[in-house]
């Protein structure tokens, strides 16, 4: 199933920078990267958000708001936040709801549905803001644990789609 606008109308605990909850409604930006984590032990998830640390302000000159979902509680992802200090938001969804809502890809059937570090993969979503009804204009859903999109290859769609 695609992500609809639907799939924006979410509001999570933020425990990085940015207001204590997110929704895709209260940024102020043209375009969002949500970033749909694995979980909290993804070690492959924890090097994504500290190589876009390292170039949020590629991001934020784009125009672009970054915004990385973990679904798990917030205290543990307030762990990431004291180990690797994000300058963008990091939400925590202990249901996966987000996940789910995008259709986040699983593997290995009922077993991978039932514990994130089996089963869930990453999974990268681009949406526009810049109308009133965001546009979801990209969807990288992973199949392993590291198919992650380039960091380069995001910021080249997003100059594509500011052009």
């Amino acid at each position: 199933m695609p992500a609809t606008a639907h799939s924006l109308d979410f509001e999570l605990p933020n425990v990085a920078a940015g207001p204590e909850t997110v929704s895709p409604a209260s940024l102020d930006a043209d375009f969002l990267l949500l970033l749909l984590q694995r979980d909290y032990y993804c070690k492959v998830c924890r090097r994504q958000v500290q190589s876009v640390k390292r170039r949020y302000d590629e991001f934020e000159a784009r125009d672009t708001t970054v915004v990385s979902v973990l679904p798990d509680p917030p205290e543990r992802a307030q762990k990431w936040q004291q180990s690797y200090d994000l300058p963008f938001p990091l939400l925590a969804d202990p249901g996966a709801e987000v996940g789910d809502e995008f259709d986040q890809p699983t593997r290995f059937g009922a077993l991978g549905k039932l514990h994130d570090m089996v089963g869930r993969m990453p999974e990268a979503v681009l949406v526009d803001l810049r109308d009133d009804d965001p546009d979801v204009v990209y969807t990288h859903r992973g199949s392993s644990p590291g198919d992650r999109p380039e960091l380069d290859d995001l910021l080249k769609r997003i100059d594509k789609l500011a052009a």
